[in-house]
């Protein structure tokens, strides 16, 4: 069978037989005709002809893409012979013992603490001012993942013992202790939490100005701007400052599981990434503050 007809035979089996978007669909498309007009320059037209040389060697002529790129043009390609062989259209599949590249994992980015000094100094006028203060100064001190900061009601606050209760990922629930910084700015908030609701009724606890529950696009949208008075980076994201709290906690000596425990995480070797980043940080401050730490300094 010539290419063309399998991966036209395989994208309707994808949609038909495994229901796929038809947004996956057209990535699956654009993935295979990539991999055929490599095969086609090759003069390999037929799928009884390739080999998993030839699909080593497509990986190679993708070398300079992005590692997630590569990685997946190899799933859809492995998808693509597995389908192959069940369907009995080849003997092998050339595919199955080819290792997909490894993923780099990005450092998290994490603040300095004078940007998070400036960034949290906010003038404190209007109600809107204080739902700010309340929100950063809650996400920073709890590590918070912005879904879980602006799904946050009233009853998930307890002031008398000094904790809050988040819903994480998988509907997971962790109790977090607050800080004394935490918990008097959301004092302050809810004390003029009522002006926000507009004579409505609302459990979420940061408001927007309809007196609805704060969005993630609303939140984001008051932190650039914030940013950009502050003249920091306006491309810092919500998660940095999530990214922030693990790793001032980390720096400060704080023990791995507590960090696991209040960012949520399911696995420790997600939280270790934080040890790296601190391990990242010695070295920096070794070549940049030592005396003895370059020749030729």
């Amino acid at each position: 069978m010539d290419i063309e007809t399998a991966i036209e035979d395989f994208l309707n089996y994808c949609i038909f037989e495994k229901g796929l978007s038809d947004r996956t669909k057209s990535s699956y498309k654009n993935d295979l005709e990539v991999y055929r007009d490599y095969l086609k320059n090759k003069h390999i037209t037929n799928i009884n002809n390739i080999s998993s040389n030839d699909i080593k060697n497509f990986l190679k002529d993708r070398s300079e893409e992005e590692t997630t790129t590569v990685a997946h043009n190899l799933t859809v390609i492995k998808n693509f012979h597995k389908y192959l062989l069940k369907e009995k259209l080849v003997k092998e599949d050339v595919s199955e013992f080819i290792d997909r590249p490894k993923l780099k994992k990005a450092l998290p980015k994490a603040l300095s603490i004078d940007d998070i000094d400036n960034l949290l100094d906010i003038k404190l006028d209007t109600a809107f001012d204080y739902r700010n203060k309340a929100m950063l100064e809650l996400m920073y001190g709890c590590g918070l993942r912005v879904s879980e900061l602006v799904n946050l009601e009233i009853n998930d606050i307890d002031m008398i013992n000094c904790i809050i209760r988040v819903s994480g990922k998988g509907s997971k629930e962790r109790d977090i202790p607050l800080g004394e910084y935490s918990i008097y700015y959301l004092q302050e908030y809810l004390d003029r939490r009522d002006s926000l609701l507009k004579k409505r009724t609302c459990n979420k606890l940061f408001l927007n100005n309809h007196g609805q529950g704060m969005t993630r696009q609303g939140f984001f949208k008051n932190l650039k701007s914030i940013l950009e008075e502050k003249g920091l980076n306006p491309n810092i994201s919500p998660h940095t400052l999530r990214h922030s709290f693990a790793t001032h906690l980390v720096n400060k000596g704080a023990d791995l599981r507590s960090v696991q425990e209040m960012l949520g995480h399911s696995d420790i070797s997600t939280t270790k990434i934080y040890t790296k980043v601190s391990d990242e940080k010695v070295i920096d401050d070794y070549n940049e503050y030592h005396l003895r730490s370059n020749k030729n300094g």
